[in-house]
């Protein structure tokens, strides 16, 4: 599913029209991105919790020449899925 599909998906479901359903899933993914990039984690019971880990820096190869190379630290998103969600997989 991507970006259009699901917002015909939430225009359907919520009974609103296309434009609104587009706009209040960028308000969502524009709020999620804010508060992570803050440091803070996002919690929706049930669905699951965005968060920001921390990745080391770490020694790698270069994988034409087989030279070491230096992987700088870096933070990076996390989605951990909640009971519900998996248990509506499964």
């Amino acid at each position: 599913m991507n970006k259009s599909e699901l917002i015909e998906a939430i225009a359907a479901s919520a009974d609103i029209p296309k434009a609104a359903a587009g706009r209040a899933l960028d308000a969502m993914v524009d709020t999620v991105s804010n508060a992570l990039k803050e440091g803070d984690q996002v919690v929706l019971v049930g669905f699951g919790t965005f968060s920001v880990k921390e990745r080391a820096a770490r020694t790698g190869r270069n994988p034409q020449t087989g030279e070491p190379i230096e992987i700088s630290a870096a933070k990076i998103p996390s989605f951990k899925a909640g009971k519900a969600l998996k248990d509506a997989v499964n």
